[in-house]
């Protein structure tokens, strides 16, 4: 989009077709954030759906308490992940 023009300077024909642009770029802008959504939707259901039919996934192996000590800050927790 341009820089905003002196509306000052627009007659009332120019500011209306001016609103009207705009309103059909915004349309335009909303309707392909609701497609993106859709498809991100999409896409954290088939991801979740994956996680689901796995026995194990990467994240059963990682002591979840240890590795939020670790990330609190309390590193020698560390030689505890490695060692187990």
């Amino acid at each position: 989009m341009d820089a905003q023009p002196d509306l000052s300077q627009l007659s009332d024909a120019e500011l209306k077709e001016l609103i009207r642009e705009l309103t059909e770029e915004e349309r335009e802008v909303s309707r392909r954030r609701r497609l993106l959504h859709g498809r991100i939707d999409l896409l954290r259901v088939e991801l979740v759906n994956r996680l689901k039919g796995r026995d194990e996934g990467e994240l059963s192996v990682v002591d979840v308490d240890a590795l939020s000590r670790i990330l609190a800050g309390r590193l020698p927790d560390l030689d505890r992940l490695e060692g187990d």
